[in-house]
């Protein structure tokens, strides 16, 4: 009785054939649109990407600081009609010995990123980490060295000559002012359009500039893991030097210099230059007077505009020498009897 209750329980054996064409319908397109759907979106963080801009900015200006400091001894000026052949030249070291041998920049490699051609990853369509995928092609790296060194040289260089030429000025020939409100206007479409891509960039965090747009180079991880040690000694560090700076900028206009020099030279060893000084000179300019005018109650000389400014700007004035309070001052030899 039992053997043939299994028998009645036990499943046909094609059975599997049936179930598997009922769940095909259920699991194959959803496969299908998962095999699609392969790339994972990946968010570069845009704060790493403008200061991957901003490093770059400032190994560019050490790299001219040190350049400038080689020709210092040459002629005054000479340099500086070359500024723009220099800059070019710069930026062009800075190409070759790193996007055209496959490199990130100095600054990017700071902030571990690097450049992906985004063409050919679309191309490619699957994507397992959304980190890898290929360099820069060589005629991307071309176009971005044509871009980036040679049209800001030829721009440069552009408004240095208009500049020069006068192009802008209202009594040039009409060839010469159209070609300047030419340059005007191209400048202007430029600014706005890299307004634009600002606004992109910050919506979707891709493509800093219109460049990197153009020629559909992103930048992203270079690694997908990154030790990120974040000191904050030289953050301190400025700050404390900022806050000093500006209490000393707000204490030291209050402070009258006079009787601080004074006091310290209470304190100071070298008496005998001192007691030797000349009385003949003016303490506050140092000079003979040309005006010569007396403090009282004191008798020292002074200048007639040093001793008036000094009494004007500050009521409780000291003389210099004796550090008594000057009430008056007299003209010396010629009016005795004159006081002001």
């Amino acid at each position: 009785m039992s053997s043939n209750l299994r028998a009645a329980e036990a499943p046909p054996e094609d059975a599997w054939v049936h179930a598997y064409d009922t769940l095909i319908p259920q699991w194959l397109p959803h496969s299908h649109s998962h095999s699609h759907q392969s790339r994972i979106p990946i968010s570069i963080s845009r704060v790493n990407q403008f200061d991957a801009a901003r490093l770059d900015v400032e190994m560019s200006a050490m790299l001219k600081e040190q350049l400038v400091k080689v020709f210092s001894l040459m002629k005054p000026g000479m340099l500086f009609q070359y500024e723009a052949e220099l800059d070019a030249f710069l930026e062009f070291l800075i190409w070759r010995f790193s996007i055209w041998v496959d490199k990130p920049t100095p600054g990017i490699s700071l902030m571990n990123l690097r450049y992906r051609d985004e063409r050919a990853l679309e191309a490619r369509g699957k994507v397992r980490t959304g980190l890898e995928g290929p360099g820069l092609t060589v005629a991307q790296k071309l176009w971005y060295c044509v871009a980036t060194v040679g049209g800001q040289y030829i721009w440069a260089r552009l408004q240095s000559f208009s500049a020069f030429r006068r192009w802008g000025d209202s009594e040039q020939r009409s060839l010469g002012r159209g070609a300047w409100t030419l340059i005007q206007r191209i400048e202007g479409i430029y600014k706005a359009a890299s307004f634009c891509n600002l606004l992109l960039f910050l919506y979707t965090g891709r493509y800093r500039t219109l460049i990197e747009r153009a020629l559909r180079a992103r930048l992203v991880y270079g690694s997908p893991i990154m030790n990120r040690a974040v000191s904050f000694e030289y953050m301190n560090r400025q700050l404390v030097w900022n806050e000093f700076s500006e209490m000393l900028l707000l204490l030291l206009p209050l402070l009258n210099s006079s009787s601080v020099k004074n006091f310290l030279r209470l304190f100071s060893k070298d008496k005998s230059s001192s007691s030797t000084e000349d009385d003949s000179a003016c303490p506050i300019c140092q000079s003979s007077p040309t005006v010569p005018f007396i403090a009282l109650p004191c008798q020292h000389r002074y200048c007639y505009y040093c001793l008036r400014t000094r009494c004007a700007a500050v009521p409780s004035f000291r003389c210099s020498r004796c550090n008594e309070p000057v009430v008056a001052m007299q003209r010396h030899a010629n009016n005795p009897n004159q006081k002001q």
